[in-house]
């Protein structure tokens, strides 16, 4: 628990990202799904849980937060020349994570 003025950064994939990756998917569900990488050569299953905006910020009210910031990054600089394929034509589009600055009430 944190204490009253306390703050909680949160990262959470943005919720664009799952009706991107699975057409038909629906932004509005509210679902879990996994997906397979590989980090260093290690195979793993990694969990994630879609939900729509607007469930996120509901839940940290509910939960006694007052959200200070949301904010929406663009890609790193250099980020183009490293993954031009994932990135091109995405000056302003590309969305990924979002960074949420909670604080406790």
């Amino acid at each position: 628990m944190l204490a009253p003025g306390g703050r909680l950064i949160v990262a959470v994939n943005h919720p664009l990202i799952y009706p991107l990756a699975y057409p038909g998917g629906g932004y509005f569900a509210t679902r879990e799904y996994s997906e397979d990488y590989t980090f260093s050569g290690q195979s793993a299953v990694l969990t994630f849980w879609h939900r729509p905006l607007h469930a996120m910020t509901d839940a940290f009210t509910a939960a006694g937060f007052r959200i200070a910031v949301i904010s929406e990054p663009r890609p790193a600089p250099g980020a183009h020349e490293l993954f031009p394929d994932v990135l091109k034509a995405a000056d302003s589009t590309f969305l990924c994570f979002l960074f949420v600055v909670l604080e406790a009430v």
